[in-house]
């Protein structure tokens, strides 16, 4: 049995989005950040970081448990475990871990920068909102073009498509209309329709 470790955010759903699409069974053990639960001492145990998600497997790669934290090596780590989400070709494996590379040190550190100086900031900081507010368009075009040629970020749906659809998900907070970004939108709403999306989406059961 894996146990999730998680909180509503961009972070946390790409591991019960991977979960639900996998198939795999786990529990969900909600870790509320609005709180600082993260900061706990039984939680640091699990991740040193004090960042959410992070899993438990009770049924690790040599048959004894294993911890892991990160999202991108979680993801790469249940791939490996359910066989799926991850292309078979060399070619097509690097295709796809260039573009999770691509949402970890890209979309999620700059959307998250978004997000925190437009709904969260004590102050209203105009270099701040231009500067990350400017870099999420740039990237949103990044992510217009790729999918202008590919329904896919790897061409085929995978760990990439996972890591960066909660963050997408987000357009409102980032003040991004995604009809400026048809190919985007193409992408997202039919992602958004896969019955395990819709499930990882509402992990854990909390308003977001």
């Amino acid at each position: 049995m894996i146990t999730l470790h998680t909180w509503a955010t961009p972070n946390g759903r790409k591991i019960s989005i991977m979960l639900e699409e996998c198939g795999l069974p786990y529990r969900v053990h909600p870790v509320d950040i609005t709180r600082d639960a993260q900061f706990t001492p039984e939680f640091e145990a699990i991740n040193p970081n004090a960042k959410i998600p992070a899993i438990v497997d009770d049924d690790g790669p040599d048959g004894q448990p294993i911890t892991l934290f990160e999202s991108g090596a979680i993801l790469l780590y249940l791939a490996a475990k359910s066989g799926r989400f991850l292309p078979a070709s060399e070619r097509g494996k690097y295709e796809a871990l260039q573009w999770l590379m691509f949402q970890m040190s890209g979309i999620g550190p700059n959307f998250g920068q978004t997000h925190h100086f437009l709904r969260f900031a004590d102050e209203w900081v105009p270099y701040a909102i231009r500067r990350f507010g400017g870099e999420t368009a740039r990237l949103y075009g990044v992510l217009e073009r790729r999918l202008a040629q590919a329904d896919y970020l790897a061409g085929e749906y995978s760990i990439a498509d996972i890591a960066t659809f909660p963050w997408v998900a987000r357009h409102a907070w980032q003040k991004v209309d995604l009809a400026e970004y048809p190919s985007v939108q193409r992408w997202y709403e039919r992602i958004a329709a896969r019955p395990a999306v819709m499930r990882g989406m509402a992990v854990p059961e909390v308003s977001a």
